[in-house]
This record gives structure tokens, C-alpha cells and sequence, in this order.
């Protein structure tokens, strides 16, 4: 430019220019964050206002409890088996399962699949509709000793007192264990096959007489326990019996005391005894 043309009024026209030049650029950054918050906007309408985390679901997974079962479930033994045909082996697996509820039912299943899924699952079936009463004492034991024998394997039982425990291995220990047994004895004799000794005992638990008799009295103690831990001491349990004061006894000196006269004891006569009359004794006569 000429200096001609540097006047004042071309001076200002140059700073005008700057100045909207810089409004412009402090603008430009406004208008892009409008842009973000419409977008955030539009996102937190999606969510519902608040979004999600998978923290939250964790929590909400954690609430749900599952039901407890009111019998508890042993997979006792899993082995596979195979069946010969013509057209060559055929491969299967059998389960046995062990239910009981620890308070006098229990029960057995065994069952064969194609995989241990399936063979769990039917030998639960079984096991549920095998169930049957167990005969449980106040001492928590049978109440008299049996022995049973199922195909080679012997098992004997016997009545324990309270504070024995429960002396038993194998599969004997698992079926008197979740039948509801905290005393008792046993001796397993001849195989050492799981599945003939769980057999066994439960066969010779179901062999005792009057079960649900044993079973009643059991019960009812138990009931007994359970009131008088639930209920509070009583007043009359809780008050103390008075206490009767000692009136003081007065310390006499033995000056004070009085001599006490002795009352002579009269003696009595001997009693004289009459002599026993003697019996006339008869002559003999002489002969002549």
C-alpha cells in the first residue's frame, strides 16, 4: 500500500476486519460443542437418562438367590460300561446317586446314558422314587445291630452312644451320613464294590422293624429342643428364693449357766425265773 492511502479511515477498516476475523475463530469451537451435547443428549434419551454398566448387572445377578434344596444330592459313582452286540461294543455310562435330607429319608438310583449328563439325570429320577423312611433313635443311631449280606459284600450295623460319631468308610459312611446317623457302628465284610455295599446298607436299613415309630419319637425330641431354646426364661426360673436372715444368739458365760440336778435312775430288781416243773417219770415194773 502507497502511504498516500495509510489514512485513518483505512486504519480502521483494517482492524475491523481483524477483530471479525477473531470472533470467528472463538465461535467456530462453540459450535462444535453444541454438536457433542446434542449428541450426549440424544444418547442419554436412548439409556433412559443413565447409562448402563455391566457393575449394575453384576449386582442385579448377586440379588437373585437360589432356592435351597431340601435334599442333598451325592454323585456317588460314574463308570463306563459297554454292551457287546453283532455289530460290535457299544459304549455307556452308568451313575449312581445317593439323596437324602439328614433327617430319616433316603434313597438310591442307578441308571445308564449314552453320556454322564443323561445317566445323572435318570439315576436322580430313580433315586427320588426309591425314597423311603429310615429308623433314627434319640441317640441318633439304629436301634438294635443287624447284619445283612447283598451278593458278596456284608455289612454289619451297630447302636452307638451319644458321642461316638460315625465310624464308618466307603459308601457305607455317604448313605448313614445323609440318611441323618451321628452315632453308630459299622463293619463292612467281602467286596469292596461301592455299589454292593451302598446296596447293602440299605437294604438293611430298610429291613428294621417299626421305622416310623423310632422316627416319631426322634422327631418330637427334637421339637422338645427346639421350644425351650426358643423360649425365654420365665420369671419364676429368673427370681432368686429370699434370703432368711440369722436373728444373733446371745453368748451366755459359764458362771450364767445354771447347774442342771441329775435325776437318780431307779434300779430295778433282777427277776428271778421259777424252775421248770419236772415230769413224773413212770417206773418200770420188774417182771416177775
Amino acid at each position: 500500500m502507497t502511504p498516500e492511502n495509510n489514512t485513518p479511515e483505512t486504519l480502521e477498516t483494517v482492524e475491523t476486519t481483524e477483530t471479525t476475523q477473531e470472533t470467528v475463530v472463538t465461535e467456530s469451537p462453540e459450535v462444535k460443542t453444541n454438536e457433542n451435547e446434542g449428541r450426549k443428549f440424544s444418547h442419554d434419551r436412548r439409556g433412559g437418562g443413565k447409562g448402563r454398566d455391566r457393575n449394575d448387572r453384576r449386582d442385579r445377578g448377586d440379588r437373585r438367590e437360589k432356592p435351597k434344596k431340601e435334599f442333598d444330592e451325592l454323585l456317588l459313582e460314574v463308570r463306563r460300561v459297554t454292551r457287546v452286540t453283532t455289530g460290535g461294543r457299544r459304549m455307556s455310562f452308568r451313575a449312581t446317586i445317593l439323596i437324602g435330607n439328614k433327617k430319616g429319608k433316603i434313597g438310591l438310583g442307578v441308571s445308564k446314558g449314552n453320556d454322564v449328563a443323561g445317566a445323572v439325570s435318570k439315576a436322580t429320577n430313580e433315586a427320588y422314587k426309591a425314597m423311603f423312611l429310615v429308623p433314627i433313635t434319640k441317640g441318633d443311631t439304629v436301634p438294635y445291630a443287624l447284619t445283612y449280606k447283598y451278593k458278596a459284600s456284608r455289612v454289619r450295623l451297630l447302636p452307638a452312644s451319644e458321642g461316638t460319631g460315625l465310624k464308618a468308610g466307603s459308601s457305607i459312611r455317604s448313605v448313614l451320613e445323609l440318611a441323618g446317623y451321628s452315632n453308630i457302628l459299622s463293619k463292612m465284610i467281602g467286596s469292596n464294590n461301592k455299589l454292593n455295599n451302598a446296596l447293602a446298607t440299605i437294604k438293611a436299613l430298610s429291613s428294621y422293624k417299626h421305622a416310623e415309630h423310632f422316627s416319631a419319637l426322634n422327631t418330637s425330641k427334637k421339637e422338645e429342643k427346639e421350644e425351650t431354646v426358643g423360649k425365654a426364661p420365665s420369671e419364676e426360673t429368673t427370681k432368686k428364693p429370699p434370703v432368711v436372715k440369722k436373728e444373733p444368739v446371745a453368748k451366755t458365760t459359764p458362771a450364767e449357766e445354771a447347774p442342771v440336778e441329775a435325776t437318780p435312775v431307779e434300779k430295778k430288781a433282777p427277776v428271778k425265773k421259777a424252775p421248770a416243773a419236772k415230769k413224773p417219770v413212770a417206773k418200770k415194773k420188774k417182771a416177775e
